[in-house]
């Protein structure tokens, strides 16, 4: 267990009074992130510390270049001006690097959540396999470390999101069918990479995509701050990501979401997981294009290269309004708006959100979805629950990952990296 790894409790092999003061300057920088501009005084009201305790780490947190002092509070109050406190936004990036089956995408965010750096790249993960896939996933976060526009910044870590059923406590995929992986060390492995040949110590956290692209619409999207959501990724899989008061919900042992598997038609098309009717096989991507693009789509997995060209095409068929396109989205859309109702009835999100390739088909998808939805969820006298496209697109889940490294900060869950400047701030907690 490396020395920066992410972990539920706090930063792995602190304990006693490296511990406090780890939680101390977690405490103190997301107090900071919510009332910036601030001054060290209202801090220590604030987060309940003393003001020379929060003097001690204020000054650890500069050093470290997290914090840094900004204008004076002359304006806000009579006395000697004070500097103000607010989050560095030059200093440091969190990276999020999203693989799925035809593609990887690539986030880098500041430390106020800004977007520093975006890359989207075509590449057949399921085709590849593990070890190349790793391979090319450390090309592009090192080819981004060195890109001008994060040259000279700190990394925080990179946060991976993966299409399927991970193990974020090591780092493991345990079972990601369409990619084909099963038991891959992820985390491990892309660590190594990434420190090959030059060392470096990055953490990396590895989650399931649908849980971190949900992270993201509540931190970013266009319903940022709604606490209770639903995601429901529109990749070769679908899978759902919950938030409920603003806490991702992953089950007991991380299986929670996989609404691809609930069947909603028991003599239904055959799923790839041997079941029938499933939501996946109604309404999945895979079997959308099925439909959509037959003159594209032959028979067995889809490659990464023809899933993202059929979405193209149905998308121009559907525009065109070509033989039976808009009706098999339609149908789509309809299945969509019944698992979507599943959802509505365990958890009573405000809003359902579709991700991945389901937005550029949301146009034909959304209204079918809509009615079912209405039609089949529970909601008090007066309200409905709407779908909505997400606007973060194919960002979605990287984005997440980045951010949650963020918030592993804020919470003390990340050690600050080595290789940064000592701290000065010897003393006190």
């Amino acid at each position: 267990m490396g020395a920066n790894e992410v972990t539920p409790e706090g930063p792995a092999g602190l304990s006693g009074q490296r511990a406090v003061r780890a939680n101390n300057l977690a405490t103190v920088l997301r107090t900071v992130r919510r009332l910036a501009p601030c001054s060290r005084a209202e801090v220590a009201a604030a987060a309940g510390l003393t003001k020379s305790t929060v003097s001690s780490l204020v000054a650890e947190l500069i050093e470290r270049r997290l914090l840094r002092e900004g204008g004076t509070a002359a304006a806000r109050k009579i006395g000697r001006p004070g500097l103000m406190l607010e989050i560095d936004e030059d200093s440091v990036a969190a990276v999020g690097l999203e693989v799925n089956v035809d593609y990887l995408t690539l986030v880098a965010l500041d430390l106020t959540g800004r977007e520093l750096f975006n890359r989207h790249v075509e590449f057949d993960a399921r085709a590849a396999g593990p070890e190349a896939s790793v391979s090319r996933m450390a090309e592009l976060v090192t080819g981004a470390l060195a890109d001008p526009l994060l040259a000279g910044r700190g990394i925080l870590g990179v946060g991976v999101a993966v299409p399927g059923l991970v193990d974020a406590t090591t780092g493991t995929v345990r079972n990601a069918p369409n990619l084909g992986w099963r038991g891959v060390g992820l985390g491990a492995s892309l660590s190594a990479a990434i420190a090959s040949p030059e060392p470096r110590d990055i953490p990396v956290l590895v989650d399931n995509d649908a849980t971190l692209a949900v992270l993201a619409e509540c931190r970013d999207g266009h319903l940022a701050g709604a606490l209770d959501l639903v995601y429901l990724t529109g990749e070769v899989g679908v899978g759902a990501g919950m938030l409920a008061n603003g806490v991702a919900l992953r089950g007991a042992s991380g299986y929670g979401g996989e609404i691809g598997h609930v069947c909603l038609l028991p003599d239904g098309p055959r799923c790839a997981c041997g079941r029938r009717g499933c939501l996946e096989a109604l309404a999945g991507i895979e079997a959308i294009l099925r439909r959509s693009a037959p003159d594209l789509v032959s028979d067995g997995p889809l490659s990464g290269a023809t899933l993202a060209r059929a979405v193209r095409v149905t998308v121009e068929r559907a525009s065109a309004d070509e033989g039976d396109v808009r009706e098999v989205l339609h149908r789509a859309g309809g299945w969509l708006g019944r698992g979507a109702a599943v959802l509505v009835n365990l958890l009573d999100p405000r809003a359902v959100i579709l991700g991945g390739y389901f937005v550029p088909l949301g146009p034909w998808l959304v209204p079918a979805a809509e009615t079912q939805l209405g039609e089949h969820a529970i909601v008090p006298a007066g309200e409905e629950r709407r779908v909505h496209l997400s606007e973060l697109g194919l960002s979605a889940a990287a984005r997440g990952g980045a951010a949650t490294l963020i918030q592993a900060l804020d919470q003390g869950r990340l050690e600050l990296p080595t290789g940064w400047p000592p701290a000065s701030a010897a003393g006190g907690q």
